[in-house]
């Protein structure tokens, strides 16, 4: 009874982390802005080289058990599956560096409206993604939201070809991102991506000896990158893998659009970026087009709510 009595709670805890990782990375764009003046290279650099030693202070100091698991399981693997994990985490760390660069490029240099729409579109990407590439499959009403999806882009595209294009980009990228981590699987997920800001930062290294950058002085900078790499990359993917413990990837799914429609609301009421009437029609469509998308798994979420009553 003392269980049943707990699960409740503990069920709403596990929602309420679901709830909160979309929602940090929808304010994401107000700390990028307080660096604008520096390159989004620098922005970029700094921020993972701030990530890498921060996250692995804490595997170091809190998860060194789970670390001696993951290596046992790596080392257990056949050597065509660990070529597999070695390539698959490879791929993962340059989409998810082109991911980062094109979304801090995006916010400063172009509209904070451009990268909330990427991630409006990005899961429709990752589904048809994941049909050429992992064979599966979608039904009739899935391909018809990914042509009202393409409708939309194209809509975008027509007013500023720029624009859907860097929206297409970060879409693009992240997209390729969670299909590799959709097949590598078996591995801590914190783990993965201290791997992956690894190889980040080993490709780092040449570059920043190349663009001979020096290093920032401003303490403002760096009290906004410290600030991007803890609060708005690994306290909510820790978050999201905590959540993925009880709750359904359909539901975290759906909590996922949370992102954006903050992100459009800091764009239009915070930092007070024009909006064209082709853009209200380009939303309109692709919020059809996401409802549609997305029927099913709406449905199951609520349903179940329904019958308890």
């Amino acid at each position: 009874m003392e269980y049943q009595k707990k699960t409740p709670t503990s069920r709403r805890s596990y929602f309420l982390a679901a709830f909160l990782a979309p929602l940090m990375w929808g304010f994401m764009a107000i700390p990028v802005r307080w660096v604008k003046e520096w390159p989004a290279e620098d922005i970029l650099n700094f921020r993972i080289l701030s990530a890498l030693v921060v996250l692995w202070s804490f595997i170091l100091l809190f998860r060194r058990r789970a670390l001696r698991k993951d290596m046992q399981y790596f080392r257990s693997l056949p050597a065509a599956e660990k070529t597999k994990a070695v390539w698959l985490t490879l791929l993962a760390s340059i989409f998810i560096f082109g991911n980062w660069y094109t979304y801090i490029y995006t916010i400063n240099s172009i509209s904070v409206q451009s990268a909330a729409f990427a991630y409006l579109i990005c899961p429709l990407i990752t589904t048809l993604c994941a049909f050429f590439l992992l064979r599966e499959q979608l039904s009739g009403i899935k391909w018809a939201a990914l042509a009202l999806a393409l409708v939309s882009v194209s809509l975008l595209a027509s007013g500023s070809f720029v624009d859907g294009l860097w929206s297409l980009a970060i879409a693009a990228f992240y997209a390729f991102y969670l299909i590799t981590q959709r097949v590598l699987q078996g591995f801590d997920k914190l783990h993965i991506l201290a791997a992956q800001l690894t190889i980040c930062s080993i490709f780092l290294v040449p570059i920043l000896f190349i663009q001979g950058h020096p290093v920032p002085g401003d303490l403002t900078f760096w009290a906004a990158i410290i600030f991007i790499a803890v609060v708005f990359t690994i306290i909510p993917l820790f978050l999201s893998m905590y959540a993925l413990t009880r709750i359904s990837s359909s539901t975290t799914g759906i909590l996922l659009y949370v992102n954006p429609l903050i992100a459009f609301g800091l764009a239009l009421f915070y930092f007070k970026e024009p909006m064209d009437p082709h853009k209200y029609l380009a939303y309109g469509i692709l919020l059809v087009a996401i409802v549609l998308f997305n029927g099913q798994t709406i449905r199951k979420i609520l349903l179940p709510q329904r019958r308890q009553h």
